[in-house]
């Protein structure tokens, strides 16, 4: 079955982003320690999905439309479904679908396009509130970084109760604590 992952950093306060979504609070730890199992994470991999701010931020800090070839190194093949009401620059060569409405209007080709692997949900922390409340939501990952904002955009803006969040790991790399919870109820 097809799992929905939203695998993710955030500050110790619950801050995926600065106020202006940017992610360079994240980039300025030393990451060799915190990304060990990213790698195992991705082969699980079939799809990812974002919100527009997320791919925007990504396509914007890295070049990638003077250096496509760098969403390869990224994402390699995988599609990605961008949720917007904007009408953003795609990164030539890259296989990104934009697309507007509810999240379970879009499972079903999502999940055809994971081909059996996972999805991984990138961020931001509301498209992932709208996947918890469409009952899509299999598990979050959060890797927590020795980081405090006095402000930013919310990890997950969302109440979700604790008879819904089983923990399931834990781990620490380097600074960074890593907790994986399973959410109950999925549809």
């Amino acid at each position: 079955m097809t799992r929905a992952i939203f695998y993710t950093a955030s500050t110790l306060n619950g801050f995926l982003a600065d106020p202006d979504d940017s992610l360079d609070w994240l980039l300025t730890i030393p990451q060799e320690q915190a990304t060990g199992d990213i790698a195992a994470f991705t082969e699980r991999v079939g799809v990812l999905v974002e919100g527009a701010s997320t791919y925007e931020w990504v396509r914007d800090h890295e070049d990638l439309l003077r250096h496509p070839e760098r969403w390869q190194q990224f994402y390699g093949d995988r599609p990605t479904f961008v949720f917007t009401r904007r009408s953003p620059e795609p990164v030539p060569g890259a296989d990104i679908r934009f697309v507007q409405g509810e999240v379970a209007e879009h499972w079903p080709d999502i999940v055809e396009a994971a081909g059996g692997r996972d999805v991984w949900i990138v961020g931001g922390g509301d498209l992932v509130g709208q996947f918890a409340d469409a009952g899509l939501l299999d598990e979050i990952v959060v890797t927590f970084a020795p980081v405090t904002l006095a402000a930013g955009k919310p990890l997950l803006p969302r109440d979700l109760d604790h008879s819904r969040l089983v923990l399931t790991s834990v781990r620490q790399a380097g600074p960074f604590a890593e907790l994986t919870y399973r959410l109950t109820g999925r549809s």
